[in-house]
């Protein structure tokens, strides 16, 4: 079983092995059925299980027309608005409505014997990217509620007929391999410093096809159907939000990058290393050739794999799998090199990450003034 992406043309059909049709027109991606099909959704317009429905479609929303849709439960008229205008019925068709590109749109196949399982999926959680249990962003009254940018939407089409129930446990296996796609990355939330589950505002639209002799009743995990599922979910995921905001395994290769989910900055590097008097030049011009080189010395391998580890703790004992002395113990273990002293800013984990990763970046960069090197390039960086 191989994933397979699909692509489709510019201004043209994407014909699906399993009856189904994709075209992308402007800032719409619209699924197009062959006959009947279940439909189980998330969406305002048409949303729940459906048998009637001919067409599913996903929307990039202007900036513009977020406030206005969403005024007095204004969403489900303005997709309606959406579907007439791409000469779809109102009532034949559900959609979902996203600020994502839909050219960053990824559309992953697998096939195992005769069943084929196809995700199309729009990723961004730049903007709103949260971890289930997160603080809420709003409190819905009459109606009303603020809209946020950033939504991963998933259009699910299994090529097999499933009963009611099985097409419900399709979007539990759907959310389960989303999750585990931002896991993967160690995506950020922007709400805390956990790592996100999804967004607020994400969609999703589950398809089977009642009319094939293919009968399945499992789309769980244990299944074949789930781990086709997973697997498209997974890949199609990680593409789009790699298409969408950079988000990818490679830009998670840097220590400042692992260190913003919990708001530790390059300043703030640089303050810890003067206050920790690791920094004999203080003055602006030490201060800009700090700073140029922590941008490279934090992409070093051996540095991300150490404040990696060192951040994984704290997330172990915020989760109450570590007890916070063993965690701050360990941590210093990890990070420090020689010479240790404590500060006052090492009173909790995290201040010790910031600590000892400042204190570790600030002597790499005296070693390279007291040698008078050049900062050009990986080569000359001097790992933890």
């Amino acid at each position: 079983m191989v994933c397979e992406e699909l692509h489709v043309p510019d201004d043209d059909f994407l014909n699906l092995p399993s009856g189904e049709t994709i075209l992308i027109t402007g800032d719409s991606l619209i699924v197009q059925f062959s006959g009947p099909r279940d439909v189980l959704s998330t969406s305002w317009l048409n949303g729940g299980y459906r048998k009637d429905l001919e067409a599913v479609f996903n929307h990039q929303i202007p900036l513009a027309a977020c406030d206005e849709c969403h005024e007095n439960g204004g969403v489900c008229a303005y997709l309606a608005g959406v579907a007439a205008s791409r000469s779809l019925g109102p009532v034949t068709a559900c959609g979902l409505i996203t600020r994502a590109d839909m050219r960053n749109a990824v559309v992953m196949t697998a096939r195992y014997h005769d069943l084929r399982v196809t995700a199309v999926v729009t990723a961004g959680i730049d903007k709103n990217g949260g971890r289930a249990g997160d603080p809420a962003s709003y409190h819905e009254a009459g109606g009303k509620f603020v809209p946020v940018g950033g939504t991963i939407n998933t259009i699910l089409i299994i090529g097999a007929d499933l009963p009611e129930y099985a097409l419900t446990r399709a979007i539990m296996t759907v959310t389960e391999a989303k999750t585990a796609a931002l896991q993967q990355l160690m995506a950020r939330s922007i709400y805390s410093q956990g790592i996100a589950t999804g967004s607020g505002t994400d969609m999703v639209v589950t398809v089977s096809n009642p009319s094939t002799p293919l009968y399945l009743t499992d789309a769980g995990t244990h299944a074949m159907l789930g781990e086709l599922i997973a697997k498209v979910v997974i890949r199609a995921t990680i593409l789009a939000l790699e298409r969408e905001t950079g988000l990818s395994p490679k830009s998670q290769h840097d220590v400042l990058v692992r260190l913003s989910r919990f708001g530790i900055t390059a300043e703030d590097l640089w303050t810890a290393a003067i206050e920790a008097g690791e920094l004999q030049r203080s003055d602006p011009a030490g201060k800009e050739q700090f700073l140029h080189y922590l941008i490279q010395w934090a992409q070093c391998p051996e540095n991300v794999a150490r404040a990696a580890a060192a951040l994984h703790i704290l997330d172990e004992e915020a989760w109450g799998l570590l007890q916070a002395g063993a965690a701050q113990e360990t941590i210093i273990r990890i990070l420090h090199d020689k010479d240790l002293e404590r500060t006052a800013s090492m009173d909790t984990p995290l201040g010790t990450v910031t600590d000892l990763l400042s204190r570790l970046a600030a002597r790499g960069f005296e070693d390279q003034i007291a040698d008078k090197r050049i900062f050009t390039g990986p080569d000359t960086l001097r790992p933890i």
